[in-house]
C-alpha cells in the first residue's frame, strides 16, 4: 500500500512541477515578472509570486486538475489562509499592493489565470 501512495505522490508532484512550469510560461507570455517559485515561509509554501506589468505583487496559487470546478474546489478556504499568512510573512517590511491569484491547468487547455481569486479579508 505504501508503494501505491508513493508512486501517487510522485505522479502528482511531477504534474505540479508541469502546471507551474506552464503558468510561468502563461504569465510570462502576459508581461508578468517572476519573482519566486515555491518559496517557503513558516506559514508555509507559494507557488508563484509574480509581478503584474502594473507593478501589482500577486500570489499565485496553481491547480492542475480535470477540470475547472475541481480546480477551483482545490483551493479551501484553510488553504486560502494559509497563503495569506504566508504571503503576509513574505510582504513584512515590503510595504505593496498585493492580490491572490488561481492559475487552473487543464487537460488540453491553456491555463486560465483568475485574477484576485480571493480576498484576505475573506478568509481571516
Amino acid at each position: 500500500m505504501l508503494k501505491i501512495r508513493q508512486i501517487r505522490g510522485k505522479a502528482s508532484e511531477k504534474r505540479g512541477r508541469r502546471g507551474e512550469l506552464l503558468a510561468v510560461l502563461l504569465l510570462v507570455c502576459k508581461g508578468y515578472r517572476i519573482l519566486g517559485r515555491r518559496v517557503k515561509t513558516k506559514a508555509g509554501e507559494i507557488d508563484l509570486i509574480a509581478k503584474s506589468p502594473l507593478g501589482l505583487l500577486c500570489f499565485i496559487e496553481v491547480k492542475a486538475r480535470p477540470d475547472e470546478d475541481l480546480a477551483s474546489e482545490a483551493i479551501t478556504i484553510r488553504q486560502r489562509g494559509r497563503i495569506v499568512r504566508a504571503a503576509g510573512l513574505y510582504l513584512a517590511g515590503r510595504p505593496h499592493l498585493y492580490r491572490f491569484d488561481r492559475i487552473s491547468v487543464l487537460p488540453g487547455r491553456l491555463p486560465r489565470h483568475i485574477r484576485g481569486a480571493w480576498r484576505e479579508e475573506d478568509v481571516l
